[in-house]
């Protein structure tokens, strides 16, 4: 499967998708749930917080020893905002993301999780989210944060956050690796002025794909 899937069957008469506009030309589509990987893939994660309104649930297992600390996430937005949620099991992490989707009461649900999830839980964050624009007041957003090279089957669209090498601390790699709707793309993210702008746009190596399963 190529990163970049357009839909092949025609969309006249479709309502367009909403959108989330992180920067000029680069958006996630509402109501979907999509995946970010990479070392610094809670630092996307807050950038996309920097970018909506309201409540931001972050789903968490209860053993993880990675935390937020409100010095780190104030340089992107109030840590006001956040409300942790730590189930006990593995299995309930999921489960409490769609409940929170489906109730439309929270524009942003971060889920940081341990592994890949399967594509079954998956295809239910996407229904549940769909659930939620359709009967609540917001259309809300769901961002998986994956390990490694991240690999979660059935998402909107994966991004990679990386360091940039000699760089400093205030600049990061970010990659569109797949999505539904646009090309693989790489650009450089710099904070400027308290806001996160993007600098220069080159095509991403083939090498951050995850090989398919055997």
């Amino acid at each position: 499967m190529t990163p970049y899937a357009p839909n092949l069957i025609s969309s006249v008469g479709r309502p367009k998708a909403a959108l989330l506009e992180l920067w000029p030309g680069i958006s996630l589509t509402l109501a979907r749930a999509h995946e970010a990987c990479g070392q610094f893939r809670r630092s996307f994660a807050m950038m996309v917080a920097q970018n909506t309104q309201g409540p931001v649930f972050w789903v968490a297992p209860e053993w993880s020893t990675d935390r937020l600390h409100a010095e780190g996430v104030i340089p992107f937005f109030s840590p006001g905002r956040l409300t942790f949620v730590s189930p006990k099991r593995a299995e309930d992490i999921l489960w409490c993301v769609e409940e929170i989707l489906r109730s439309s009461a929270v524009p942003l649900v971060v889920a940081d999780l341990p592994g890949l999830p399967a594509l079954t839980p998956v295809r239910r964050l996407h229904l549940a989210a769909e659930t939620g624009a359709r009967e609540g007041g917001c259309a809300p957003l769901a961002l998986l944060l994956t390990p490694g090279t991240g690999g979660a089957p059935g998402i909107e669209s994966r991004w990679h956050m990386g360091p940039i090498p000699q760089a400093g601390m205030d600049h990061w790699q970010l990659t569109r690796i797949r999505s539904r709707s646009a090309p693989p793309r790489r650009w450089h993210v710099a904070r400027h002025e308290g806001r996160y702008r993007l600098t220069s746009a080159t095509q991403p190596p083939p090498s951050l794909e995850p090989p398919p399963k055997t």
